[in-house]
């Protein structure tokens, strides 16, 4: 289980909305923020994600990160939202091959990132 991550961004406030309007659907609402950067969470539950600014000259390495749906429908809402805030395909809600029950959906951030959500059990 996740405790907190960073996920590094070279245009900040873009991600602050990017993040805030994707991970709604999962249940995610802002908490601290602080001059470039932000805090998201669920309340209650451990898995902060913290979306910051690259170091100074920093170049971005895309990242892959996996939040953990609650069913189909939040992973379908996940990929809805992500594209609306300007995120782009990555791979449609569905099944996938990497173990019975793997639903997932893709986006890449504004930033190239690739975002996903995820249930492990889901059953046609």
């Amino acid at each position: 289980m996740i405790d907190h991550m960073s996920v590094k961004v070279k245009d900040v406030e873009r991600a602050k909305d990017f993040y805030t309007a994707a991970l709604a659907p999962l249940g995610y609402v802002r908490g601290i923020e602080y001059p470039g950067g932000l805090q998201l969470h669920v309340e209650g539950e451990p898995g902060d994600v913290w979306v910051a600014p690259l170091p100074e000259g920093g170049e971005p390495v895309p990242a892959h990160v996996a939040f953990l749906a609650k069913d189909a429908e939040q992973v379908k809402a996940f990929y809805e939202a992500a594209l609306a805030a300007g995120g782009t395909d990555n791979g449609a809600p569905g099944p996938r091959d990497y173990h019975p029950g793997y639903y997932a959906a893709f986006v890449h951030d504004p930033e190239g990132n690739n975002i996903e959500a995820v249930i492990h059990d889901w059953a046609e």
